[in-house]
């Protein structure tokens, strides 16, 4: 009996693996810290993967598309830091399951969300869901609540990733922070100019030559620290740090 009941559970867990939740998100205007020539965006309704895709949900997706396992990926898509803590192709070995996925490309992660039917989320999509915290769309304003943010942020990393399943926001969105940054579909369109007081040389944080933008609210340090690193990536790049969520249309 304890073989079959074993058998059982472990099918259980893939099957919950593959069920994503997904919570709809209104949309509306929205001021961005990015400049979009109005003071502020309409946001398009959209629906948000209620967290980050975790390890065992990712392992599920290399079983199914053996293309995307670490040594079969091809170098363009994937970088030499591809799955790189994973014990095999497709076994994540000692990684928590319920962890988010980390060291997975731009290109790995839109290939989920395809197989998955969505996309991953522009960046405006993303600053208008993680604004919000558990009662309000937009808690930006609250010092308190950026302040528990930017703690985060203070942290050395290096430890393991906790689960998923923090708190959720006043969407049902959940681990929008503390716990990895997110790739969005549009990262290459994030620009930092060189009076965006960022750190270091300027144009280290510049993507394909392209003109750059400069930063609005020069207060939204934890956006700006993560418009920072996204800019200075290409699709390839992966890091242990960086996981993904997927979008849908509303």
């Amino acid at each position: 009996m304890r073989p079959l009941r074993l058998l059982l559970l472990s099918l259980a867990f893939a099957g919950a693996a593959q069920a994503a939740v997904y919570v709809p998100l209104p949309g509306g205007p929205f001021e961005s810290v990015l400049p979009q020539g109005a003071a502020s965006v309409q946001v398009a309704p959209f629906s948000l993967r209620a967290t980050p895709v975790t390890v065992a949900e990712y392992a599920d997706f290399l079983r199914a598309h053996p293309e995307w396992q670490r040594g079969l990926a091809p170098a363009v898509l994937a970088d030499a830091r591809y799955l790189l803590q994973w014990a095999g192709p497709a076994e994540p070995g000692p990684l928590n399951a319920r962890s988010p996925v980390t060291e997975v490309s731009w290109f790995a992660a839109s290939a989920f969300c395809e197989a998955e039917g969505g996309r991953l989320p522009t960046w405006l999509e993303w600053e208008y869901a993680a604004a919000a915290d558990a009662t309000r769309p937009d808690a930006r304003n609250d010092a308190a609540w950026t302040r528990r943010i930017l703690a985060w942020y203070e942290q050395p990393g290096g430890a393991a990733l906790a689960a998923v399943g923090g708190e959720a926001n006043v969407w049902g969105a959940r681990d929008l922070h503390g716990l990895v940054w997110e790739w969005v579909d549009d990262f290459n369109a994030l620009f930092i100019a060189g009076d965006s007081r960022t750190q270091g040389d300027p144009d280290l944080l510049k993507f394909c030559g392209a003109g750059a933008i400069s930063i609005i609210g020069r207060d939204s340090y934890a956006v700006l620290m993560r418009i920072a690193l996204l800019s200075s990536l290409n699709a390839a790049d992966t890091t242990s740090s960086l996981g993904f969520r997927c979008a849908q249309p509303s």
